[in-house]
């Protein structure tokens, strides 16, 4: 884990042994020799910020972690951090934004790095309502939203595999950004019921390539299709943690349902 004050070398050792990769390995990859590499690591060498930014960008790093290696090592950071209510990332808010209202009459989402809910369409109704205030009080978690006992896990038709696939896709974040906040919502999440080993999947044309939600509103099964976008070239710390989950009917009747669900309503608090 990264904490402030730490060498920059401990923090490059740290995350090389964290991608499984030997010295050999990343100096082979970042154009640098095994012996200069060592020296880094062991504090024996001061690496300049431009060698810094190779090799974090070759261990795939989050742009707050370089930024943190680049302050380790006497440097400034590379990558600005701002409001996503700041003037600069005024381009990014109307992208979403068209993505967000032209999504409508189907749910859209815009999460941060850590799953918290930032802006949504009016559609998301569907999956908050009844949720008590505690889940829905911002800063809102959906995946906390999602498998919480009181949040929408009761009416997903197919919670053991939705619950799995969550989990999983939360433990590989967790993983590839050494993220401490996603470890401890991993751990929570994994705490709460749902794991019927026994429940027998439910299998139609959808589920044979993709693992759909499928959702109770009412009396009926909704069926869905998951989408993730994220901005492709982010040099903002901010923007590098956004992505918009989209849902899509997957069927004709949901499809049918939510057309006929749609009506003006306030969007979801972002936090």
């Amino acid at each position: 884990m990264t904490r402030p004050g730490r060498p920059v070398g401990e923090l490059l050792r740290d995350w090389r042994r964290t991608r499984g990769m030997s010295q050999l390995d990343l100096s082979i990859e970042a154009g640098v020799s095994a012996r200069h590499l060592s020296f880094v690591e062991t504090g024996r060498s001061r690496p300049s910020p431009e060698l810094i930014l190779r090799l974090a960008e070759q261990l795939e790093m989050p742009l707050a972690e370089r930024n943190t290696m680049l302050l380790a090592g006497g440097y400034a950071p590379a990558y600005p951090s701002h409001e996503l209510s700041d003037p600069e990332l005024a381009p990014v808010r109307a992208a979403v934004r068209q993505i967000l209202d032209g999504h409508c009459p189907y749910p859209a989402v815009l999460v941060d790095q850590h799953w918290h809910l930032v802006d949504a369409n009016p559609a998301v109704a569907l999956f908050t309502a009844g949720a008590p205030p505690h889940l829905v009080t911002p800063p809102i978690n959906v995946l906390r939203l999602s498998l919480h006992p009181d949040g929408m896990a009761p009416r997903i038709l197919n919670l053991p595999e939705w619950r799995a696939h969550l989990l999983n896709r939360l433990r590989q974040q967790a993983a590839t950004t050494n993220d401490p906040v996603l470890y401890d919502l991993h751990e929570e999440l994994r705490g709460y019921p749902g794991d019927d080993a026994h429940a027998a999947p439910i299998s139609d044309a959808v589920s044979r390539v993709v693992i759909p939600l499928r959702y109770r509103h009412n009396d009926q099964a909704l069926s869905f299709v998951s989408t993730t976008t994220l901005f492709g070239t982010p040099l903002d710390v901010t923007v590098s943690g956004l992505a918009i989950e989209a849902f899509f009917p997957a069927d004709p009747a949901t499809t049918e349902t939510l057309h006929t669900l749609a009506t003006p309503g306030a969007r979801p608090s972002p936090r």
